[in-house]
């Protein structure tokens, strides 16, 4: 009799373990996402289990285990990277309604496969020695491209996802003939070969190499809080912040996000983990030490970020579009010779 049910007493404590865990793939890298999982297993007392790596690895991770996959969730920066697990069918629909209650339309996935837990934007940084207050006026990412700025305009290759994502929310607005126009024109006038990540075209503009860089908000406020090193303060203390289109349609804005998989065995602790993320104290903790936007608008951004402005207007297009027209952004930007 007792060797009958030790098989079912075996599975119910299985399922029961099983059940108060969940399972997180993830791209970012940053170190206070720890701090994170480690408060929400505290509040919830569910088990947090973190895979961290390459995006593209993740996602053949992904498909090598099919169905038999223990992720729950797949976390990520960029909405791009967002649509291409979406496109794999990877995801299903967000069941929370306390998540998407709290989250705009056009910072989720079509059908909410996947929705915006911070915000980044790719804004403009200048030297204000070599950049007048007249220059400024009304520029926008479509002016880069005159004769103006030529030699004056750093920013990193066209393989990098924030790039893409960029050109493919300016195919969104103008359709790929001007949009290919105007990338011939902003790549003849950089001012080097496009090299480095983010921070690499602040710390140009700073080093008087180009007048201006296109790079996201987070990375002003990483260098400004001294984590990266003083040389890297003191370039960002030589350069200022400024959010182009901000007579039209607002400065680009990206997305750090997260979707629940389409084979999640913990559901319901993995819409708990998503709303915990967008609860207002852990939205001020996230956004405090990423340096990110938050979602939820009674929520402010770091000081180091707070200082170049908040009240700036945001172009709400649906994210979802710059992974529609990723591929044609790729095509295009290497059809203008941008690197």
């Amino acid at each position: 009799m007792f060797k009958s049910l030790f098989p079912i007493i075996f599975m119910l404590v299985s399922s029961l373990s099983f059940a108060n865990e969940v399972n997180v793939y993830t791209s970012r890298h940053y170190d206070s996402d720890d701090q994170l999982y480690e408060d929400f297993r505290k509040e919830t007392g569910i088990k947090i289990n973190v895979i961290s790596g390459n995006g593209s690895a993740l996602l053949e991770r992904l498909k090598s285990e099919g169905k038999n996959s223990p992720a729950d969730i797949f976390f990520t920066v960029d909405a791009g990277n967002l649509w291409k697990i979406q496109k794999e069918g990877y995801f299903q629909s967000i069941s929370s309604v306390k998540a998407l209650s709290v989250v705009p339309v056009n910072l989720r996935g079509p059908n909410n496969e996947w929705i915006a837990i911070a915000k980044r934007a790719r804004a403009i940084f200048y030297n204000p020695k070599t950049v007048s207050n007249e220059e400024l006026a009304d520029l926008s990412y479509e002016d880069l491209s005159s004769q103006e700025w030529n030699n004056r305009v750093v920013i990193r290759s066209s393989n990098n996802i924030y790039n893409q994502s960029l050109v493919a929310s300016l195919i969104s607005a103008h359709g790929i003939e001007k949009t290919e126009a105007w990338a011939k024109g902003f790549v003849s006038n950089l001012a080097r070969k496009p090299q480095g990540n983010d921070r690499s075209q602040i710390m140009a503009v700073a080093g008087g190499m180009a007048d201006l860089a296109i790079a996201n908000s987070y990375y002003y406020g990483y260098m400004l809080s001294g984590k990266a090193g003083n040389e890297q303060v003191e370039a960002a203390k030589k350069v200022k912040m400024f959010f182009p289109n901000q007579s039209n349609r607002g400065v680009h804005i990206n997305i750090s996000g997260l979707g629940v998989l389409k084979n999640a065995k913990n559901i319901d602790n993995a819409n708990r983990f998503i709303e915990f993320l967008l609860s207002r104290e852990m939205q001020s903790s996230m956004v405090n030490n990423s340096f990110e936007y938050p979602v939820l608008t009674d929520v402010l951004p770091h000081p180091n970020i707070a200082r170049s402005g908040l009240d700036f207007v945001e172009d709400k297009i649906k994210v979802s579009e710059y992974g529609k027209f990723n591929s044609e952004a790729i095509k295009l930007m290497d059809r203008a010779g941008w690197k």
